[in-house]
C-alpha cells in the first residue's frame, strides 16, 4: 500500500510540474488533477498504516498466546522430569528395599501431578486454538471494514474530483 502512496506522490508530483508549462486553462486542469493524486496519497497512506496496525495488532495477539501455550508445555515436561526421576527413585528404593512407601508415595503424587497439567493443557491448548481462530476471523473483518471505509472514501473523492474537472473544461 505504502507503494501506491509513493506512486500517487509520483504522478502528483509530475502532473504539477506539467501544469507550470502549460496555458492557464490547461494548467487549472492539471493542477486539480494533480490536487486529486495528492489527496488519494493521503487515503491510501491512512489504509497502509490502518493495515499495518490491524496486521501487527495480530500477530502480537498471536505471540503472547503462543508463548503461553508455550510456557504449559514446558511446566507440562517440567512436570514429567519430576514424574520419570520419581519411577527412577522408586526403582531404586525398591533394589535397595529402603523406604519403598515414601518412594511410590512420591511417584503416585507425581503422577497425578503429571496427569492433571496434562489434562490442562490440553483444555488450555483446545482453547488457544478456537481463541486464535476467532481472533484472525474478528482481525480480517475488521480489516476488511476499514479498507472498504477507506475505498468508500476514495470513491467519494474520485467522484468530487470529476466534477471538479469537468467544471474546468
Amino acid at each position: 500500500m505504502t507503494e501506491v502512496a509513493d506512486a500517487h506522490i509520483r504522478l502528483s508530483s509530475c502532473i504539477t510540474q506539467l501544469a507550470t508549462r502549460e496555458q492557464p486553462p490547461t494548467e487549472r486542469f492539471l493542477t486539480r488533477a494533480a490536487e486529486t493524486f495528492d489527496k488519494c496519497r493521503k487515503i491510501e497512506g491512512r489504509m497502509a498504516s490502518d493495515q499495518d496496525l490491524k496486521l501487527a495488532d495480530t500477530l502480537r495477539y498471536y505471540m503472547r498466546d503462543a508463548h503461553a501455550a508455550k510456557a504449559v508445555l514446558v511446566r507440562r515436561l517440567r512436570c514429567l522430569a519430576a514424574y520419570e526421576a520419581a519411577n527412577r527413585n522408586l526403582e531404586k528404593a525398591r533394589a535397595k528395599n529402603k523406604d519403598v512407601h515414601a518412594a511410590e508415595q512420591a511417584q503416585a503424587d507425581a503422577c497425578a501431578k503429571f496427569e492433571q497439567l496434562s489434562a490442562r493443557a490440553r483444555e488450555e491448548l483446545i482453547d488457544f486454538r478456537t481463541r486464535r481462530v476467532a481472533a484472525f476471523k474478528k482481525s480480517l473483518l475488521d480489516l476488511a471494514e476499514l479498507e472498504i471505509k477507506h475505498a468508500r472514501s476514495q470513491q467519494e473523492l474520485f467522484r468530487k474530483s470529476l466534477q471538479v474537472l469537468k467544471e474546468c473544461q
